[in-house]
């Protein structure tokens, strides 16, 4: 059973960091793509990141372009999102999420995370 853990989350001051991490255990095969949503209190669950296999396509959204980075580590069955330059509209529930027909609309994941909260403080 293909089982996705998110950790990394906690409470930061706006303008800091955090790294967001993906482990994958029963990895979901080879070649998916690993995808990061997050979904804020009332709000819909909206795409922040995706990555593919080989690492050779990325995508972020464009409301964090630029401050988060995502990577992986196939052999880790790791990814990571590092989150830079913070402000309180990041805050959210994260989520990574894996499928080899993935990109960037959650109706394309089949594995989901359970999710690490974020919160950004003023």
């Amino acid at each position: 059973q293909v089982q996705l853990v998110e950790s990394g989350g906690g409470t930061v001051q706006a303008g800091g960091s955090l790294r967001l991490s993906c482990a994958a255990s029963g990895p979901p095969g080879s070649g998916y793509t690993m995808g990061w949503f997050r979904q804020a209190p009332g709000k819909e669950r909206e795409f922040v990141a995706a990555i593919t296999w080989s690492g050779g396509s990325i995508k972020y959204s464009d409301s964090v372009k630029g401050r988060f980075t995502i990577s992986r580590d196939n052999a880790k069955s790791t990814g990571w999102l590092q989150m830079n330059s913070l402000n309180p509209g990041d805050t959210a529930t994260y989520y990574c999420a894996a499928d080899s027909r993935g990109w960037d609309s959650a109706i394309r994941y089949r594995y989901w995370g359970q999710g690490t909260q974020v919160s950004v403080s003023s």
